[in-house]
């Protein structure tokens, strides 16, 4: 078994101890590795009934009950990641397929057969001229944000009416918008000595998807576009991302509608102290999806620190924000989510992070309400 970089979440995520079979056959290297994970989660939710998408409250954090248990996925899936890789004429080509599967169900017998392919796609390139890659895969903004968080190996809001079926949300739409999954042709600048990067990207366009209402918007012809900046140095990561996409209105009486975002963060490492701070602002951003709250300017906020007391233990905590400005009908009157998780991740060996993790995530309304949920999730995950 050779160490390797799993492609995606776990590439950004710096995994070099996940591990994976790799088979030789030709000029080919086909290489299988994956993810499996599960986390004992328990939440309590108290306060208003805050509407729209508020995380905090009894009917989204809680499922709908007062208190719920979930032994499911964190905010990971479990996956199984398959890649071809070789060279041919002067480029660098792979092709790479990622397969995705819940844990937690509300059946013990109905079959658990949702699949969800987040990635299929080939990239090809070189040295002097860089990648391109065709096909699905994650998106560019935001991804330094959410493949940094350290939840990402736990499960951050452990939101029970996303957890069964799919996955927590980590700090998703409680500090910044998920990265998200899309088509896309993209292109990456061949790596700098001086540690400057480059990436841009169409994105199949997509249309809103709301969880608590119908959708109100569609697309024609305009893609998203994506685009991120990022210097790296010895200690610290800087990035600077933007997006763009239009989104025509299908509803009576809803407009057109241009959804813009623009990103700033950095990271900073020193011995086993880690830092990170990110702030994303913009308009239709969402909480959960793009445009899932219409015509609405929004900001995140996220930050986090760790500190290693040891090889295998790691000590953290993370706060993120969500925050609408205005009252629009989009929001259904939900001002804000925000996140406050402590963690510990250790280590079992090269292979397996046991995960232990309690927080609070709280929802306020534009009249003053407020809702809240405290969680706690018990588990871990394996990269093989």
């Amino acid at each position: 078994m050779n160490k390797i970089i799993l492609a995606g979440a776990l590439a950004a995520l710096s995994l070099q101890n996940a591990h994976a079979v790799d088979i030789k056959t030709g000029d080919w290297t086909v290489s299988v590795g994956g993810i499996v994970n599960a986390y004992y989660t328990a939440v309590s939710c108290s306060g208003d009934a805050v509407g729209g998408l508020a995380l905090g409250a009894q009917a989204l954090g809680c499922g709908g009950q007062g208190d719920r248990t979930t032994i499911g996925n964190g905010l990971l899936p479990n996956g199984l990641i398959t890649s071809a890789s070789t060279n041919s004429g002067g480029y660098d080509v792979k092709a790479l397929i990622g397969i995705y599967n819940s844990t937690a169900t509300d059946s013990a017998i109905g079959q658990n057969s949702v699949v969800d392919v987040r990635q299929a796609f080939f990239t090809f390139g070189n040295a002097s001229m860089g990648t391109v890659k065709l096909g699905r895969d994650y998106g560019i903004f935001g991804a330094n944000a959410i493949l940094s968080d350290m939840t990402l190996m736990g499960a951050g809001a452990p939101v029970q009416a996303t957890q069964r079926g799919r996955v927590a949300l980590g700090h998703i739409g409680a500090g910044y918008s998920y990265l998200g999954n899309y088509g896309q042709i993209s292109y990456s600048l061949p790596k700098s000595a001086s540690g400057f990067g480059f990436d841009v990207g169409l994105m199949s366009p997509v249309s809103d998807t709301p969880v608590v209402s119908g959708a109100i918007y569609t697309t024609k012809s305009s893609p998203q576009l994506q685009a991120q900046v990022t210097m790296t140095g010895e200690h610290v990561k800087a990035w600077l991302g933007a997006k763009t996409q239009k989104f025509n209105g299908a509803t009576p009486g809803i407009g057109d509608l241009t959804m813009t975002g623009l990103e700033l963060g950095a990271s900073w490492t020193m011995g086993d102290l880690g830092l990170l701070g990110n702030v994303q602002g913009g308009k239709a951003l969402g909480i959960l999806s793009d445009a899932d709250q219409g015509d609405t300017k929004s900001k995140n906020y996220f930050v986090q620190g760790t500190y290693k007391t040891s090889d295998k233990l790691k000590l953290g905590i993370s706060y993120g924000m969500s925050k609408n400005d205005d009252n629009t009908a989009g929001t259904r009157g939900l001002k804000s989510n925000a996140n406050l998780t402590l963690g510990a991740y250790y280590s079992l060996n090269s292979l397996i992070t046991l995960v232990g993790e309690a927080g609070q995530t709280r929802s306020k309304a534009f009249n003053g309400q407020t809702a809240r949920m405290n969680g706690a999730a018990l588990g871990g995950i394996i990269f093989f």
